[in-house]
């Protein structure tokens, strides 16, 4: 069974890439990293050495013109700040609309890019790795259950019962993620998460501050913020 993971270079998908590849071997493992306007490229770059890392097969795509018209504050193109604080603080002063960094419907632009490279390839599963935390209070609503179980049932509907999608860590906390990465020996130093493109992390996003706890809450230190 061959399967293709959507890899952006992050803990989350670095970690399906992992269960992937120990799940089904690297030969029978491909993964797509896809650019889409954001304001850098460190997470594309890190993805690249993390597919050498388990010499897997990797694709590079590019859906900028998509995205063009999206105000996310993620976007290259945007006047606004990224805001430097947690999402739950974030969530607080928004009324149940997505954080700021949510980029429309991208989860779903990018799970129907990668069924259409999985079938050319032969590939019966697509993993990709939204977990609890990120559907909490709506933040990330392309990251929820019932989004996920949407786009499995057309996925699967639209590729004649060829393809199905797999997001392992849907019920799951970034800590519990964390977990299953250290358990399976997870490049978690070769990854990068931070919404800047700074040479370290800034450690004051959304992002890094749910990575950095969630290391924390295994005991350990999150190895880029050494």
């Amino acid at each position: 069974m061959k399967a293709l993971v959507l890899l952006s270079g992050g803990v989350d998908s670095t970690t399906c890439l992992g269960l992937a590849v120990d799940r089904h071997g690297s030969e029978n493992v491909t993964a797509l990293s896809i650019a889409y306007g954001q304001k850098h490229l460190k997470e594309i770059e890190a993805a690249q050495k993390i597919t050498e890392y388990y010499k897997v097969e990797w694709t590079h795509l590019d859906l900028k013109k998509i995205f063009e018209y999206s105000d996310s504050t993620l976007m290259a193109h945007s006047k606004n700040e990224i805001p430097k604080e947690s999402y739950a603080k974030q969530l607080e002063q928004l009324d149940g609309k997505p954080v700021s960094t949510y980029v429309p419907f991208r989860n779903g632009l990018f799970l129907s890019c990668a069924a259409s490279i999985a079938l050319s390839k032969g590939c019966s599963l697509i993993y990709y790795g939204p977990h609890r935390d990120d559907a909490a209070g709506n933040a990330y609503p392309d990251c929820s259950d019932a989004f996920n179980e949407a786009m499995n049932q057309a996925i699967f509907i639209g590729s004649g019962e060829q393809l199905k999608v797999e997001a392992p860590f849907i019920a799951m906390t970034k800590a519990q993620v964390v977990k299953t990465g250290l358990d399976l020996n997870v490049p978690y130093a070769l990854t990068w998460s931070c919404y800047e493109g700074t040479d370290k992390p800034c450690g004051q996003c959304g992002t890094c501050l749910d990575r950095i706890a969630a290391f924390e809450k295994n005991g350990v230190r999150d190895p880029l913020m050494d």
